[in-house]
């Protein structure tokens, strides 16, 4: 199979790039070895869209993050993906970090990232529960928070609606250089692409090697999180950091853009780039550096822990480049934080100033930059889902009484133009099951529709990966 541009990874950087392409009047192939689009760091991470104010000055970091935080605004609208600017609070307890809070403060504004530094009399204002032993803060109102996971199968679903094809289950395993393009070697199939980009995330070393001899790696990070449940009165309005260190950001309390809350990340070297297991240790550090900001935090209402693993690149900063030896060979490795806060700057550069050059980009006169709206009844009035169910009774069965998911809203994800392989992509992009019971009501109704929808049997249904079954058997009562 022939094409103009090959993509190799969907995660946040890989979908971005795809719907940038989707632009322009070129054939575009994106190949993801997983089951299903975000299924690495993009979909397990803090949620957080930065600021700014933290990376390190003349970095790509740097670059794309102070690029990137305004374009989310009328992106997330085009794509309909829940975005709220709740600002952040920064915060120092020690002489030592009230000192780099200071330079924070002073190199952000260097950067023209909207700030203000907060009293100790005033702190309360902002946080209710925070700790009497916070006594700088720093507030920063462009911080937003949202959903990373649907921002890329959203992004993705656009690039697909335009006319970029995707392949899911789909491995590189072998990368010719020909005269002027690629010969890209998968576990089911070849391609020729004149242009092939690398943003295989935490693998991403390992297809850049595939090409020529490279000077830097990637190194695995593991951060571990909670996830506190939604609750009647919030605890914390804005995403609080602790004062930047040389081990990164630190461990954040933050609402998420799904009402519940988030509590992390640890910061730990992994041998495995695919180890993503929690421990006690971690949690309890967690717990209690976040309890020195933030009093009175429910960990009694923790419904969810999870680890995810950050591509931590040797040279410390983003690796988005050209190949030394093919010029149509184009990396994106090393896209840690703030890579999601930087994709759609990352995105915009990659195209316009790398792919530009190698291919003709002839504007696409039938792009919409706009998705079909998602139906979210938990957000509907009485009223609102009144009229819906007498359009489609299938917004009146409930599914997941824990994150109020419908019937309805299920059934549409199977008409849209991402394929709906097992019931973590359901579970990622409704929400559904991840409430206090995390699917023990829910799942067999997902597994049963799932069933009909693939035409499968039960034993057939996979909750993630193709091994990953649900049910063993049929028994006979």
């Amino acid at each position: 199979m022939k094409c103009d541009v090959l993509v190799i990874g969907c995660g946040v950087i890989g979908a971005s790039i795809a719907r940038e392409l989707s632009r322009y009047k070129v054939s575009t192939i994106v190949i993801e070895k997983n089951n299903d689009v975000g299924e690495g760091a993009s979909g397990a991470n803090s949620a957080i869209i930065h600021s700014g104010y933290d990376p390190k000055p003349h970095t790509l970091k740097q670059k794309f993050n102070v690029l990137g935080n305004p374009m989310f605004d009328q992106l997330c609208e085009e794509i309909d993906v829940p975005f709220k600017r709740i600002g952040s609070l920064t915060v120092a307890s020690s002489k030592e970090e009230i000192k780099e809070l200071k330079k924070s403060y002073k190199q952000g504004r260097s950067y023209k990232v909207p700030l203000t530094l907060v009293t100790q009399k005033k702190l309360s204002s902002y946080e209710e529960n925070i700790s009497s032993d916070v006594k700088l803060g720093m507030f920063a109102p462009t911080c937003g928070i949202i959903d990373p996971f649907n921002f890329v199968n959203h992004l993705i679903e656009n690039a697909v609606d335009n006319g970029v094809i995707l392949h899911l289950d789909e491995e590189v395993i072998k990368i010719d250089s020909l005269k002027s393009e690629f010969k890209v070697i998968t576990n089911k199939d070849s391609y020729v692409a004149k242009v092939v980009i690398n943003c295989a995330g935490i693998y991403s070393d390992k297809i850049a090697f595939m090409v020529e001899d490279i000077s830097w790696s990637i190194e695995p990070r593991r951060g571990q999180y909670y996830v506190i449940d939604h609750l009647v009165s919030p605890f914390v309005n804005h995403t609080v950091f602790p004062a930047p260190s040389k081990v990164g950001k630190g461990i954040l309390v933050s609402p998420t853009s799904a009402g519940d809350y988030i509590v992390g990340p640890s910061n730990e070297d992994a041998t495995d780039k695919d180890d993503v297991t929690t421990n006690i240790d971690s949690g309890m550090a967690i717990k209690q550096k976040a309890s020195q900001m933030i009093n009175n935090i429910p960990f009694r209402d923790e419904v969810r822990v999870f680890s995810g693993i950050r591509a931590h690149s040797s040279t410390d900063d983003f690796i988005i480049e050209p190949s030394k030896s093919h010029p149509n060979f184009i990396n994106c490795g090393g896209i840690e934080s703030p890579g999601l806060s930087s994709s759609p700057a990352i995105a915009q550069y990659v195209v316009n100033e790398l792919v530009s050059p190698l291919i003709t980009l002839e504007k696409n006169p039938s792009f919409n930059p706009r998705i079909r709206p998602y139906v979210r009844v938990k957000d509907l009035t009485s009223e609102q889902v009144c009229e819906l169910v007498k359009k489609d009774p299938h917004y009146g069965v409930m599914v997941c009484n824990c994150e109020k998911v419908t019937l309805g809203e299920i059934l549409d994800l199977y008409k849209r133009s991402i394929p709906i392989n097992s019931v973590k992509a359901i579970k990622r992009r409704l929400y559904l099951g991840m409430g206090k019971c995390q699917g023990g009501f829910c799942l067999p109704k997902v597994v049963k529709s799932l069933s009909e929808y693939l035409d499968k049997d039960l034993n057939e249904i996979v909750y993630d990966s193709p091994s990953s079954y649900i049910v063993k058997e049929k028994i006979k009562l």
